[in-house]
């Protein structure tokens, strides 16, 4: 077996659009295809061994052990992969359990082996893992998966959002809020656009820096909180040993040694008895800096309260990691009995994290003079960290529903005092049942950045939902944090339809992102220049803090290598399904083409609208089975289709009686007649006319999009290599004018020649090129509908021949031509910037020449540059 490919998929995709995170594996079975697992000797049973949890996948068959059934009958070896990548992942504790292996159509053997994972660096290892492990399998070769295991949640917890960062990322898309990781680390951005909020961990864009500092110098808050008559530990902040000794001097034992600037308890040494420890005790917090804090160490119970926006949340109690002697087992055979524990697992995985034995364990032990065989006598606490942290194995028993109304007046005037909105305030007191002012009990620290995993999945008691007033605190009063998304799909004219649409949105007063086979462009500033229709330049207008309306172009290479960047929109437009990339991606036909092109408006929220082409059969199909609204556009106002929709009160635009028209129902609202619509070259373009409807549509769809916005729009959106650039672009030379246009397949250069059979020109020369993925008879088309439409061609090829060969291509072209006329004056020119010098240096008066642009940007600069040497510039 071969591993051809690899893709990561993130978002609604071919394979489905509910689930976003699927491994999309292109793998070759090789000899393989011809023996099914019937076929392989003791092959069920040395899987069923190894992997006996897959017992439980019920595959086709619908219940348990229907998978092992399927393997008994024979199945493909792609197929025991599919789910042997699913299993292991989820023994790593990333539950997972969708997947699809089907032929990729391009020759026997091979297979797209899908399946979903919950982080994708787990989920790619994962692919190559299963085909590892069915390889031994099929040798009889031993395999050990526990390191694969290991390994997969090594790499969960190094890549996953942290338990308290991903509670409120969870939270928020609970309510429809949209997120975007911006890092590899805890930054997160919920939301689009302007109304979008970030959170780093548990700190919010709304949080306070000088608050965040604040908290980080322990010294300062002690300060202020003292000043503000909240008990606090005495102590003071030391450099040398001389300070220590003045502090123990002035303080005495027992102490607490700790970092100025520290943070989850590196650093810290509590309970100082002796003048050795505290030596140690400095220089272990010196490694965090050159200040160290001594205070008097408050004995009691370790409390950690949290407040956010001000407001009083929960309450947990926190106990380090220990264990209790039983007066028989040693302190190592205890640890291993408490890592037994089914709720104690690697990492954040579970509610609690197995104890390790660390150098902090160590040093605790050596001040006790144990060891790991030492025995504790019967009852006896042996502590094994200095800090109650639950991600060393501490663990956390709720308390909300003890505090005391004082002390919750308290830690809300805490939080004030310090300025942070979301809050963890430790406390060291008897109890929280009683006022610590009256107890003498104190404020150990206030934390910004605190961890939710304590009060979110507490040892003992009732589990608090911290991460609802985060969000309550940054989207106020249901909001959601959106902005709208149209997004265009469809063979020919998405970018027309973008730009005209985008255009239209800037022109009542929106602030527009926009992505387009051009570039990205910001408000109508060019961000990123090439082809950015794939969900990298949809994600980049999404996470620009300036746009509050986005317009997104979404074409098929980007759906299938990575899936749509977002997972819902407000309106989806499908312009046309017609022969283009096919053989690419394992689409071979119009119908998967199709599938592809679908992905679009099955994303559309439920108040939304799918806005389909009516006179093009599989557009018009995909209808069936949405959840959102349909509208429909045609270029024929009688086509059934349009009659039958707008006869239940459906919604419509059309080309009708020299009007773009929209159909409400029964009603017809005249927008614009076309010969006025710059963009139509009055009514000559009838692609254009096209490209118009679903525009108008969509952008009526939007209360605060007047009828009067549109047709001041389409007025002024004026075709030009800066407005269009690559669509019917007119540069008038002195005996002759020249088109540049980016048509690329036989649809869009049937639908150009279609508007050039309308000008009135004594000669028209066609500059025509092949691209080398496209299939024979897509290049031979492109041949014989420039042979019906031009008076002479001139054969040229891209800057990338993508796979072929020029020669070959030129070849399919003049086959193409000759099909048609062979007598038709053909001449070839491979480089484009030579064949317009030779049009520049041997013009034909009158002509007009047609250029089928490929890299539209060199093209136009290249036209441009012969026009200026011609005006002398």
């Amino acid at each position: 077996m071969q591993i051809l490919e690899i893709k990561v998929l993130r978002g609604p995709n071919y394979w489905s659009v509910r689930r976003p995170k699927l491994i999309q594996m292109k793998l070759d079975l090789e000899e393989l295809e011809q023996r099914p697992t019937n076929t392989i000797a003791g092959f069920r049973e040395r899987l069923e061994k190894l992997i006996p949890t897959l017992y439980e996948h019920r595959c086709s068959e619908g219940v348990a052990g229907g998978f092992f059934s399927r393997v008994d009958e024979g199945t493909w070896m792609g197929h025991v992969i599919e789910h042997i990548a699913l299993e292991i992942q989820t023994l790593a504790g990333m539950d997972c359990g969708f997947g699809r292996t089907r032929s990729t159509g391009e020759r026997e053997g091979v297979y797209s082996v899908v399946f979903d994972y919950i982080e994708e660096d787990a989920g790619i290892y994962a692919a190559r893992s299963a085909v590892r492990i069915a390889e031994a399998l099929i040798n009889d070769q031993p395999y050990d998966i526990a390191p694969d295991i290991q390994a997969m949640r090594e790499i969960r917890e190094d890549t996953r959002l942290g338990p308290s960062t991903g509670c409120i990322v969870d939270e928020a898309a609970k309510r429809g809020i949209p997120y975007i990781r911006l890092n590899k680390q805890s930054l997160v951005q919920l939301g689009y656009g302007v109304n979008q909020k970030r959170i780093r961990a548990t700190i919010a864009s709304t949080t306070s820096n000088i608050a965040v500092d604040i908290a980080c110098d322990k010294e300062e808050t002690k300060s202020l909180l003292q000043a503000a008559e909240i008990p606090v530990p005495r102590g003071t902040v030391i450099r040398t040993e001389e300070g220590l000794q003045e502090a123990i001097d002035k303080f005495g034992f027992p102490l607490v040694i700790k970092p100025i600037d520290g943070n989850h308890g590196k650093g810290n040494t509590t309970n100082i008895t002796t003048w050795e420890q505290a030596v140690k005790a400095l220089e272990a917090a010196k490694l965090y800096g050159r200040s160290v804090i001594v205070e008097k160490y408050i004995t009691g119970f370790d409390f950690r309260i949290l407040v956010v926006n001000y407001k009083f949340i929960c309450a947990a109690l926190r106990t380090p990691a220990s264990v209790i002697g039983d007066g028989i087992s040693t302190i190592q055979a205890l640890v291993n009995k408490i890592n037994e524990d089914p709720r104690r697992g690697y990492g954040h995985e579970k509610v609690l994290t197995q104890i390790t034995i660390d150098n902090f364990t160590q040093k605790m032990l050596d001040e006790k003079g144990y060891t790991l065989e030492t025995v504790p006598a019967k009852g006896e606490l042996v502590l094994l960290k200095p800090t109650a942290n639950l991600s060393t194995g501490g663990t956390s028993t709720d308390v909300t529903d003890e505090v005391h109304p004082a002390n919750i007046f308290m830690c809300e005037r805490i939080a004030r005092i310090i300025g942070l909105d979301i809050c963890g305030i430790d406390i060291m007191a008897a109890d929280l049942r009683t006022p610590v002012t009256e107890n003498g009990g104190a404020i150990l620290e206030v934390n910004a950045a605190p961890g939710f995993r304590m009060h979110i999945e507490p040892s003992e008691g009732l589990p608090r939902n911290a991460a609802e007033p985060v969000v309550d605190m940054l989207f106020p009063k249901g909001s959601a944090g959106r902005i709208p998304i149209i997004a265009i799909t469809g063979t020919n004219g998405k970018t027309t339809t973008t730009r005209l649409t985008a255009h239209i949105a800037k022109n009542s007063g929106k602030k527009v992102g926009y992505t387009t086979s051009d570039g990205v462009y910001i408000q109508n500033q060019l961000m990123m220049k090439g082809d950015c229709t794939g969900p990298v330049s949809s994600a980049f207008v999404l996470k620009d803090p300036t746009v509050d309306f986005a317009v997104l172009e979404c074409a098929r290479g980007g759906i299938l290598k990575s899936g749509l960047s977002f997972q819902h929109c407000d309106v989806a437009i499908v312009t046309n399904v017609a022969a283009d990339h096919m053989g690419l991606g394992g689409i071979h036909t119009l119908e998967q083409m199709a599938k592809v092109k679908a992905v679009l408006p099955e994303t559309v929220f439920p108040h939304g609208y799918a806005i389909l082409n009516a006179d093009d059969d599989l557009v018009y199909k995909m209808k069936e089975g949405l959840d959102c609204n349909v509208a429909l556009f045609s270029m024929d106002e009688n086509n059934p289709r349009i009659k039958k929709h707008c006869a239940k009160g459906g919604l419509a635009s059309v080309f009708e009686n020299g009007y773009v028209s929209i159909m409400k129902g029964t009603w017809k609202i005249r927008v614009m007649p076309v010969k006025d619509i710059p963009l139509t070259y009055e009514g000559k373009a009838m692609h254009n006319i096209q490209n118009c409807l679903p525009s108008v549509l969509a952008t009526y769809l939007f209360r605060d999009i007047t009828i009067e916005d549109i047709r001041t729009a389409l007025s002024s959106f004026i075709p030009s290599s800066t407005q269009t650039p690559g669509r019917l672009n007119f540069f008038h030379f002195r005996n002759y004018d020249m088109l540049a246009d980016f048509a690329h397949n036989p649809h869009g250069l049937k639908l150009l020649c279609d508007f050039i059979s309308k000008l009135d020109y004594p000669t028209k020369i066609g500059i025509i090129s092949g691209t080398g993925d496209r299939r024979d008879e897509d290049i031979r088309a492109l041949g014989e509908i420039s042979a019906q439409y031009f008076d002479e061609i001139i054969i040229r090829c891209d800057k990338n021949l993508r796979g072929r060969t020029a020669e070959e291509i030129i070849t399919l072209l003049k086959e193409g031509i000759e099909k048609v006329n062979p007598a038709l004056p053909t001449m070839v020119i491979a480089n484009e910037n030579e064949a317009l010098e030779y049009i520049y240096a041997n013009p034909k008066t009158g002509a007009l020449y047609t250029i089928m642009c490929d890299v539209v940007a060199g093209a136009l600069d290249k036209i441009k540059e012969l026009k200026d040497r011609e005006d002398g510039r």
